[in-house]
């Protein structure tokens, strides 16, 4: 008799599960909460679909961090290169961008996933929408469906439920409770490439909400990230705002924590100190810094933001340096790109498979690892799902035998 799998969240994750489960032979039905599958997806995709990055494989690994020996082996069975193939038998070419990133050639997600949603329905996966997962009873799964409550049993289960960022897209973390009531404790979801509250002035919040600071350079401790701000009517938003999110949220105490803000990246201090020595004449203080700095009317309103200035040449250049943020705490899960925090990780074995769930199988942004922006929470997210469905597709298998 054909076994079958219960594929529960319907993102990039389950649909990786779903297609290798179906080509593995095995009836497959994904249940999804939403009216729509893989909607985070299609959000991520608005301003081109970032899939992952093209950097050598050791230096791809680093960027997760503590969890990159636990991903490592899902990784190497399914890396970048990988994904860019898979793509293309879709239909679907990339490239690789300036900033290594790669992308589709439409550069949007909607072509990529219509494909995808093809390639499903030619394995036969059905897919079941508005099944709201509420846990287990026993060995079978329960939903909340529009007609009542739904009760699937299944040979093997792969959970993909994602995080807890952006919930109205579908994921909300809610499986945290049935999940730890299933012996599957998690630790705490927090937000991850997030932004940073800052408690701007009322003068400078009206005049320049919304307007971008480029080509700056952001420190906090060890950590350094080089990129675009932009200014939010709480703080800062922005790819190097994201890339210090995660060290910030951890290190946050009842006072907030400092970052550094360098507006001249790519000049010195002793440099700027030099040509801030120029005679200032009656210029304004604010005109003179525009004309030997260059800098905009933003970077010279954030360097007053960020306390009362000395007119000496060695003073304003350590500031247009290093020019101290008072960071008050960072963006909630709401407005969050991705989620830090879920299952841990000792409660599944090699396989992504719960050890005290025999047939129950999890894969990506549940899981305890966080990752940055450029395509690697995306990438992993593909190579947790495929292996948790060739393993789920192998126990199915063995348990036939």
């Amino acid at each position: 008799m054909r076994k079958t799998a219960a594929i529960i969240g319907a993102g990039p994750t389950g649909l990786a599960a779903a297609e290798v489960l179906a080509e593995a032979g095995l009836a497959v039905t994904m249940f999804e909460r939403m009216a729509s599958p893989a909607r985070k997806l299609l959000m991520a995709g608005r301003g081109g679909l970032n899939l992952t990055h093209s950097e050598e494989f050791s230096r791809f690994l680093a960027r997760y961090g503590a969890a990159a020996p636990r991903l490592r082996p899902f990784l190497e069975a399914f890396g970048p290169q990988d994904l860019r193939d898979w793509c293309a038998r879709l239909g679907q070419e990339t490239f690789v961008g300036s900033s290594g990133r790669v992308f589709p050639t439409s550069f949007k997600a909607s072509p990529l996933l219509r494909a995808w949603l093809r390639r499903l329905d030619a394995l036969g996966v059905k897919i079941r929408l508005r099944h709201d997962f509420r846990g287990f009873e026993g060995r079978v799964a329960l939903f909340d469906t529009p007609e009542g409550l739904r009760r699937v049993e299944a040979d093997v289960f792969v959970l993909a439920l994602g995080g807890a960022s952006w919930p109205r897209l579908g994921a909300d973390g809610a499986w945290v409770a049935p999940l730890a009531a299933a012996g599957l404790p998690s630790s705490p979801l927090r937000p991850a490439n997030c932004g940073l509250i800052l408690d701007w002035s009322d003068h400078f919040r009206e005049k320049f909400e919304g307007q971008p600071l480029k080509n700056v350079a952001l420190r906090f401790g060890e950590h350094v990230a080089r990129g675009e701000c932009l200014i939010t009517r709480r703080g800062l938003e922005g790819g190097a705002v994201y890339a210090l999110s995660g060290a910030v949220r951890d290190a946050l105490g009842a006072d907030g924590a400092e970052i550094l803000l360098d507006l001249r990246p790519d000049a010195s201090e002793a440099e700027l100190a030099q040509r801030l020595a120029r005679p200032r004449g009656k210029q304004s203080l604010a005109n003179f810094l525009r004309k030997t700095t260059h800098l905009p009317p933003l970077a010279i309103a954030l360097l007053r933001e960020a306390g009362p200035l000395s007119d000496t040449p060695e003073a304003l250049a350590a500031r247009i340096k290093a020019a101290p943020l008072r960071v008050k705490g960072v963006a909630g899960l709401e407005r969050a790109i991705s989620t830090a925090g879920g299952v841990l990780w000792d409660g599944l074995d090699d396989r992504l498979m719960a050890k005290n769930f025999p047939g129950l199988f999890l894969a990506g942004e549940m899981l305890d690892w966080e990752a940055p922006t450029g395509g690697y929470l995306l990438t992993a997210c593909f190579a947790l799902g495929r292996a948790a469905g060739k393993a789920a597709a192998a126990y199915a298998v063995s348990e036939a035998a």
